[in-house]
């Protein structure tokens, strides 16, 4: 079987289909990742085969337009892009990218004969390249399922593209939605769902060893702020305020960044008495063990890792999907959530010290436990490879 994988230029996007895309083809099937070209070398260190379809857009200035208002008011090294007009801006961004990948896509999909086209939810091309060839479209959750919002506006929304290609009558949710969540974290829905274990990817990375135990008494906190934030802007990255504001004697913070993100840090941070303790480029999962706290921006992806190791979580979210899993984070009852403003010093250390209380903090950890109980009782992508196929089968019939 041919599966036909995409995403738009966005590497925690791919991030979420690299452990699918590997077992289906550890279980023999031929795969393929289409995407626009910046995010080609990116394909090809996951160790898979990649393809170019569209041309590059300028997502990162399109995501600066709906970064969340604070009344910080500018980032710190200038005004954040304009918040033009109204309604879904998120939609229009992910239109763009339709726009760009939807006829290459469906020419790739055509010459290359694939069976199916596997998409992330904002990969919009993707339902319309399947609907073009007659092939079935799976949809793989990175996280809740914030596009389910949409549902009634897609249709329209897509319908130039689809028309474009023959295509008058399809669904963009896809013939069925690959779930990574566990369900007492996933928003209610009424659509074909197929329940998958959350297995990491974080990109490549050096493993460090291990972290050790922290001394007596001594809670460990890390705070990482993913990819994104750094990338839009320094003033948005907010991981080593956060670090200086809980570091303590009683308190180890590890600080996850990438080499590039290491250059923002105040050194001040890195000496002395409190020092933080800084890790580069390490897989997220990694860190996990010994870890009492992960204080964090709200990605999908750091949301999912620290549930996966059971532990709770406080964040701090900059943009409307942050929002949305912090506030999956809350209702569940697996952590606390501080708008930018109110994450100031002080009230990260009372809430963090909350958290991490004893007593305080044992309804949370004890949630993020059931957590993550839920989501290893939930079958592997390589336990699911042979259910999609059998989809696949049955839809070609």
């Amino acid at each position: 079987m041919r599966v036909l994988f995409t995403t738009w230029a966005w590497p925690s996007h791919l991030y979420a289909l690299v452990p699918l895309a590997s077992a289906f083809r550890a279980a023999g099937h031929e795969v393929l990742i289409a995407s626009q070209p910046a995010l080609k070398q990116e394909i090809e260190r996951t160790g898979l085969p990649a393809a170019v379809v569209g041309e590059d857009v300028d997502a990162v200035g399109m995501v600066r337009g709906y970064v969340l208002p604070s009344a910080a008011g500018e980032a710190a090294d200038g005004p954040q892009a304009p918040k033009e007009g109204k309604g879904p801006r998120a939609l229009r961004m992910f239109w763009a990218h339709a726009e760009s990948m939807t006829d290459g896509l469906v020419d790739l999909a055509r010459d290359w004969r694939a069976d199916a086209v596997v998409y992330e939810p904002t990969a919009l091309a993707g339902p319309i390249a399947a609907a073009a060839l007659g092939i079935p479209a799976i949809r793989v959750l990175y996280g809740t399922d914030l596009m389910l919002r949409a549902r009634k506006l897609l249709p329209e929304l897509l319908s130039p593209l689809a028309e474009r290609h023959g295509v008058t009558d399809f669904d963009p949710l896809g013939a069925v939605t690959v779930d990574p969540c566990p369900d007492t974290f996933q928003v209610p829905t009424d659509y074909p769902r197929l329940p998958m274990r959350h297995v990491p990817y974080n990109g490549v990375g050096k493993t460090p060893g291990p972290l050790g135990a922290p001394a007596p008494g001594v809670r460990r906190v890390l705070v990482t702020w993913g990819h994104t934030m750094a990338r839009l802007s320094p003033g948005l990255f907010l991981a080593g305020e956060v670090a200086d504001a809980l570091r303590g004697a009683d308190t180890e913070v590890v600080l996850a960044v990438t080499a590039a993100q290491r250059g923002l840090l105040d050194p001040a941070l890195l000496s002395g008495p409190g020092a933080v303790r800084v890790v580069e480029d390490a897989p997220l999962h990694a860190l996990m063990p010994g870890t009492d706290l992960v204080v964090a921006h709200g990605g999908a992806g750091t949301v999912l890792t620290a549930l996966r190791g059971g532990v709770p979580l406080l964040l701090v979210p900059q943009l409307p999907d942050h929002t949305g899993h912090a506030g999956r984070v809350f209702a569940a009852g697996a952590g606390e959530v501080l708008s930018r403003d109110e994450a100031t010093p002080e009230r990260l250390r009372e809430e963090a010290g909350r958290l991490l209380d004893p007593e305080a903090g044992a309804a949370v950890r004890e949630t993020a436990r059931r957590l993550r109980a839920e989501m290893r009782d939930r079958p592997s992508p390589s336990d699911i490879v042979n259910e999609l196929r059998t989809k696949v089968i049955s839809c070609a019939a």
